[in-house]
């Protein structure tokens, strides 16, 4: 309950854990693959993260299974229960495994745009995190806009999130990485900034740590 804030204020408050474990999650996913829908709802609705969890886990098993018309439905029950996704391992194991693969194929992707605007600290989060799906593939154009959009968001998880995928892209694509920081590096939130040139080599990482001073 520490690991993920729960105490008041905090990003994961109220939320109640049973203490299951990631790998076990799997596991229980893979062999209720088939849940019907309504039941599925039940149990991402659930006030137990792992409950959550494995149905999202559930979600991924399908996805991976489906053809073009149960993945719409898929995505179309994904995004009707985002309120549901509420801790970042939530977000980050579900979200480019569903919304970023279905995106990838020449779909419009604007919805990630709408939740890059987003009120909600996970519905932006989920933003950023699909783009990992286009990032695998050496597509960089959508991360690189929605991380201008979050650039100046007040969250550290967004901060981290931004960060990772730009370190991502980084680790593909080094001038890509660096043409953003040219531009950017000055203005990015410092944890930001600190996830994005993990993997740079240490005089580059001084040095787009002194356009912060």
């Amino acid at each position: 309950m520490r690991f993920f804030k729960t105490g008041k204020g905090e990003y994961g408050e109220g939320d109640q854990f049973l203490g299951v474990t990631v790998p076990y999650s799997r596991a229980i996913a893979k062999v209720f693959r088939a849940l019907p829908w309504q039941e599925l709802s039940k149990v991402l609705q659930s006030k137990w993260h792992e409950m959550r969890l494995v149905a999202l886990l559930i979600l991924v098993e399908k996805f991976k299974k489906a053809d073009a018309k149960e993945k719409v439905k898929i995505i179309k029950f994904y995004l009707e229960h985002t309120q549901f996704i509420n801790n970042w391992d939530l977000v980050d194991l579900s979200v480019y495994k569903i919304l970023g693969e279905f995106l990838r194929e020449d779909r419009d992707r604007k919805i990630l745009y709408r939740l890059a605007r987003s009120k909600n600290l996970w519905e932006r989060r989920m933003s950023v995190i699909a783009t990992f799906a286009f990032i695998r593939q050496a597509d960089f154009s959508d991360v690189i806009k929605i991380s201008k959009i979050l650039l100046n968001d007040s969250h550290d998880l967004i901060h981290k999130a931004v960060g990772w995928m730009l370190r991502e892209v980084g680790k593909r694509d080094e001038v890509k990485l660096k043409e953003f920081l040219d531009l950017h590096a000055s203005d990015m939130p410092r944890t930001m900034l600190r996830y994005a040139i993990e993997k740079l080599s240490a005089k580059d990482r001084k040095y787009y740590l002194g356009l912060k001073a």
